[in-house]
């Protein structure tokens, strides 16, 4: 499929009502467990994306489409969720998540984007050069790397009780 600034939308504008459905409301066993030693639970997944609208997409979007001479980026912080969502419950990180989301799409949208505007160019501190239509579909696939990632670490925690199909589960081997 050919990048779309609509149909990433489509998915950028759901993704906070997906993970909202899967997870509000359930115990803290399916919120708060992973996959093992330096993995991330549910929880952390969606404090990680709420550290991803605040701090990267949106602010690097804006280093693109700057005047600016410096297009560099700030390295990203990939487990600031551990600090920045303590003493939050997951209610809480899903509002907030709706609400910086909501925001987010709103400044993209008036952006008003463009074909010649996706050949801008940031540097990102480990790729170098990278485009805006670069950004914009990684941010996209982020979205559903994480949906895919909540599905699998839940999935994970029945490995043993689902006996024989496992070899039926994929979900399961990764």
């Amino acid at each position: 499929m050919q990048f779309d600034l609509n149909r990433s939308i489509e998915i950028l504008s759901r993704t906070p009502f997906v993970i909202e459905a899967l997870l509000n409301g359930i115990s803290e066993e399916w919120l708060m467990t992973n996959e093992g030693e330096n993995t991330w639970s549910p929880f952390d997944i969606v404090g990680h994306l709420i550290h991803g609208e605040r701090t990267d997409w949106i602010t690097r979007m804006a280093i693109i489409l700057s005047e600016a001479d410096n297009k560099s980026f700030t390295p990203f912080d990939r487990f600031a969720q551990f600090e920045e969502s303590k003493g939050k419950n997951i209610t809480q990180l899903l509002d907030e998540f709706k609400t910086v989301r909501k925001q987010n799409i709103e400044i993209l949208k008036s952006k008003k984007i463009n074909a010649k505007d996706l050949t801008k160019k940031g540097i990102h501190p480990a790729f170098g050069e990278v485009t805006l239509e670069e950004l914009l579909a990684t941010w996209t696939t982020h979205d559903l790397g994480h949906i895919a990632q909540i599905a699998r670490v839940m999935a994970k925690q029945y490995t043993n009780e689902v006996g024989p199909w496992k070899q039926y589960l994929p979900i399961l081997e990764k």
